[in-house]
């Protein structure tokens, strides 16, 4: 099951103000005022969960906005006062020895600290903290489905988790996210020991196919602001290095936004749909003779030198987004706290996203605990694997190796210190899977309804892992990451399912039939395939 957090009233060091002390520090529990009007509540929300007001709630009649005007329009109408919620970015981790008091705005061209470390973004947890944690949960379950600008998103719909301080209009949104949690019931019943609180989190089914939207709406987001007047920064457009998902969401983005996009992939080594994404979308898409290591280290050192700006999750503002898909996560269980959550690991902010989504809604009381994580690599690209297994004695980067796991087909990954910050604060495991392993728990998992991904399957292979140790228990509610569409991968199901994988035994292949066409021959095949079963 999974470990119990500190309480909830209490900031931990990762959401902590640094300069300021909280009015709770010697027990007394800190003032909650009534909501601010810019953030009251729809009337259907629930008094006994708001007791904002003890009058009736008043019937409002709905009016449709006027027909020429279009959402964004209506949503500077509605607009409140300013909300006085503010981040910032901060080194991670603090250097030993470094100025305690750096940040930088979000408003900066900044991916390092002073020291050449990573930047995480921080928010006023002392501003939201004057809202209880059933404020919050009503005001995010209220936006829910809706097409209120921006909040039909379901990385928007939690915008003051997110980037409180940003213009709505400056907003590049494809009402990205609210993906469906799946309950995964027959391949927990049959096939991993009768596990009844199985789920599936569908963060693929978004835009373009891929978790990657939620980070990109926010990244882009920012860019698009940054552009625009009174900053007018001069940011000739946005860049990443990718291994086929990356590059997707931000050519998608841009493109809606207007923005030139320039991708770099490593030739050869990602999917034909992938590929086609960036192309479609209108991006300039350099295929290099190298791999994603390499396409990082190109990247990095052109918007080094050209006003191009840095996508990759060396940026933390993705993480920003990619948090919300946890948040999701508990709303989706009506706010309780699933015991252990799968994530598939390649450049490793990913896992630390989720846990930022876990911790900041622990910290602000919307719930009393955080889940145990769960990392899982492909074994030809897994160098937190084996940090973890020396006991997190040194990191060695490592040469990647070929992995139907495209995506996660990462040697030097840039987040591995946020990786191991959100592993130790949850007690959490690292596990891979080989090719063999990642294929068959793809084709077993397709079996039982669902078109999994390789990298699902990575992190379904380690779930039967963590089974057979019994470290997860037949009863625990654990949730399976899914981080892209299978129609993206097309290619490993068909190499697969054709038996044509050297070395591969491929166990659940399911090829077709060639069958004459006449009665006698297509009823000896049935007969002989489903005897028993009709």
């Amino acid at each position: 099951m999974a470990t119990s957090a500190a309480t909830a009233s209490s900031l931990s060091p990762l959401f902590s103000h640094p300069h300021t002390r909280r009015s709770s520090s010697h027990g007394r529990p800190v003032p909650v005022p009534a909501p601010a009007p810019h953030l009251r509540l729809p009337a259907r929300t629930s008094r006994a969960r708001c007791a904002a007001s003890d009058a009736p709630p008043a019937t409002a009649t709905k009016h449709r906005r006027p027909a020429e005007e279009n959402i964004r329009e209506e949503a500077a109408r509605l607009r409140g006062p300013a909300q006085g919620f503010s981040a910032w970015y901060e080194p991670f981790p603090p250097a030993p020895g470094g100025d305690p008091n750096e940040r930088y705005s979000l408003d900066e061209v900044v991916y390092r600290s002073s020291s050449g470390g990573l930047l995480d973004v921080r928010h006023d947890m002392e501003a939201l903290a004057r809202y209880p944690g059933s404020y919050w949960r009503d005001l995010f379950d209220s936006r829910v489905g809706g097409t209120a600008w921006p909040y039909g998103s379901g990385v928007w719909s939690k915008k003051e988790f997110v980037l409180p301080e940003i213009d709505s209009d400056h907003i590049v949104s494809l009402f990205e996210g609210n993906s469906n949690l799946f309950w995964a019931e027959r391949l927990g019943r049959e096939h991993l020991g009768g596990m009844t609180d199985l789920w599936v989190k569908h963060c693929g089914i978004s835009h373009t196919g891929s978790f990657k939207d939620l980070g990109m709406t926010v990244l882009v987001s920012q860019v698009n602001r940054l552009r625009r007047a009174p900053l007018s920064r001069p940011i000739a457009g946005v860049g990443c290095a990718s291994t086929g998902d990356t590059s997707a969401a931000l050519s998608a983005y841009c493109a809606a936004a207007g923005i030139p996009a320039i991708v770099f992939l490593p030739a050869d080594r990602i999917s034909l749909q992938q590929l086609i994404q960036p192309i479609a979308n209108g991006a300039t898409v350099l295929s290099l003779d190298t791999d994603f290591d390499g396409c990082m280290r190109l990247i990095r050192e052109v918007t080094a030198e050209l006003p191009i700006y840095l996508a990759n999750s060396l940026n933390s503002l993705r993480l920003e987004g990619q948090k919300t898909a946890a948040i999701e996560i508990l709303q989706q269980f009506n706010w309780q706290v699933p015991d252990w959550v799968i994530v598939p690991g390649g450049n490793l902010g990913n896992i630390y996203a989720f846990y930022k989504g876990f911790e900041m809604c622990r910290v602000l009381g919307l719930v009393d605990r955080v889940p145990r994580l769960v990392c899982a690599q492909a074994a030809n690209a897994n160098p937190l694997y084996r940090y973890y297994k020396s006991g997190w004695a040194e990191f060695q980067p490592q040469v990647a190796e070929t992995t139907y796991a495209s995506a996660i087909q990462i040697g030097d990954p840039v987040s591995v210190d946020r990786a191991v910050f959100a592993l130790k604060a949850t007690n959490g495991i690292v596990e891979e899977a080989t090719e063999e392993e990642l294929m068959d728990a793809t084709a077993l998992a397709d079996r039982t309804g669902m078109f999994a991904c390789p990298h699902t399957g990575v992190a379904l292979a380690a779930l039967f892992k963590l089974r057979d140790q019994r470290i997860i228990g037949a009863n625990d509610r654990t949730v399976v990451v899914s981080t892209a569409h299978g129609l993206k991968f097309t290619q490993s199901k068909i190499d697969y399912h054709d038996k044509k994988i050297q070395g591969m035994l491929c166990q659940y292949a399911n090829p077709p039939i060639n069958v004459k066409a006449d009665f006698a021959s297509v009823m000896d095949v049935l007969q002989k395939n489903i005897h028993g079963k009709i």
